[in-house]
């Protein structure tokens, strides 16, 4: 059986127990990260170096790295629509989980480590205000794609609308009136349609929504 290394309620984790109830993978998970340690353990590092979550072993096949796992395991288990089998669909789902990575998380994560994880006295508000003005800007972008499509790359739910959904609940949970910020989440019409589908599935609100820590 699939072996999962670390917390649920980590952003990347989910990403690999979505995907998982996506394509009916079963899997043992092991907490790992934050108050459960085990990361800074010569076996953890033995399998992940850089000592972060999640990871797999896949009958004796070790992969870190959120996306790849997530690429790995729809190749290893085929599901059409969610790992498309057109390749420039899954292009445009390799594209999204891409730029989620390189590009919305960088904006969105250390504002979000600062509001919920942090006393407001040790907040860097300039920091925040700067993080969550980008992504705000970057969420208008994933709105404009959707005026266009149902999901992120066409008329079907697939991987691509992973990383992006679970941001997103992240972004509408993130207490952004305490830090005076809530102007920045602008109710976009397309992207808040988007979000609504999503909390339509019941893998979405059993995997995801499940509180920011």
């Amino acid at each position: 059986m699939l072996k999962l290394w670390g917390r649920n309620n980590s952003s990347n984790v989910k990403k690999v127990i979505w995907t998982c109830a996506e394509l009916n993978i079963p899997y043992e998970r092991i907490d790992a990260g934050m108050n459960f340690g085990v990361v800074n353990t010569d076996e953890y590092k033995a399998m992940n170096p850089m000592g972060l979550i999640p990871v797999i072993d896949d009958d004796g096949y070790v992969l870190w790295e959120s996306n790849a796992i997530m690429r790995y395991l729809g190749s290893t288990h085929p599901k059409v629509p969610f790992y498309p089998s057109d390749l420039k669909v899954r292009g445009q789902a390799d594209r999204w989980m891409e730029w989620q990575s390189t590009t919305l998380g960088p904006a969105l994560g250390p504002a979000f480590v600062q509001i919920v994880r942090f006393a407001p006295e040790k907040r860097d508000m300039t920091m925040i205000a700067a993080n969550i003005e980008k992504a705000a800007g970057m969420w208008k972008i994933v709105d404009r794609q959707l005026a266009a499509t149902k999901w992120l790359t066409g008329e079907n739910f697939t991987m691509g609308d992973v990383p992006l959904g679970i941001l997103m609940y992240t972004w509408d949970q993130l207490k952004l009136e305490e830090v005076g910020l809530a102007h920045h989440r602008e109710k976009l019409p397309n992207l808040w349609r988007w979000y609504d589908q999503l909390q339509a599935m019941k893998n979405y609100r059993d995997v995801v929504m499940i509180g920011l820590t």
